[in-house]
């Protein structure tokens, strides 16, 4: 009588099958790219068929967006949470900031740069970009508002200010990205810094004077 056993395979609930497969392409897209993601090296990753892979995205174009929407997502509530009880918006601020300083951030950097430039020809994938923007945009803007009703930012308008602040960020982030580029100096280091002080109505260097996470 033979000792081997046959291994039958895990059933997966649907949800947590394609919260798995979502979690696969997000990693192949930070590590590698939006375009290394394919069925077939998603089935590959988790030890199934594509044919599995497919049921849930039919399309790969879906889970091309979906991989970016979630690392995206999981950015914001991490350099942004929407939990900001216990401390004010001025701590949280210079956390935010001090945040995207680094290996992690010019590799989630790296993940915008190539979403923006696929999009071009994915509506989907542009669909799921803009809504991302969209979603920076509200959060960075509701801690300004938060700041200004608390009394320690000064604007007239905390979009545009949240704006500024994302557009040096994106800079910073396609500089660190760029092949060649030289070690930052500390003045550009802390330019998204030295803006939002400037937007905000802050004495230089009150965000650097905080704590950093």
């Amino acid at each position: 009588m033979s000792s081997s056993v046959s291994r039958k395979r895990v059933r997966k609930d649907p949800a947590t099958r394609r919260a798995e497969i979502v979690d696969a392409a997000a990693a192949i897209a930070l590590a590698e790219g939006l375009e290394c993601i394919t069925l077939r090296r998603i089935g590959e990753e988790l030890d199934v068929r594509p044919g599995l892979i497919s049921h849930y995205f039919p399309a790969v174009d879906d889970l091309v967006a979906e991989a970016f929407g979630s690392a995206a997502s999981g950015e914001l509530d991490t350099l942004l949470p929407l939990d900001r009880a216990g401390d004010t918006p001025l701590r949280h601020m210079a956390r935010f900031l001090a945040r995207t300083v680094g290996d992690d951030y010019d590799a989630i950097s790296r993940l915008w740069i190539n979403a923006r430039h696929l999009s071009r020809y994915r509506p989907v994938l542009r669909d799921r970009v803009a809504g991302q923007e969209a979603a920076w945009r509200g959060r960075l803007e509701g801690l300004i508002k938060e700041g200004v009703a608390a009394g320690e930012f000064r604007t007239d308008d905390p979009l545009v200010a949240a704006i500024q602040i994302l557009v040096v960020l994106d800079g910073l982030g396609a500089h660190a990205n760029s092949a060649g580029t030289p070690d930052r100096p500390p003045a550009v280091i802390r330019l998204a810094a030295t803006t939002a002080e400037r937007e905000l109505g802050l004495p230089p260097d009150t965000l650097a004077s905080h704590p950093r996470p």
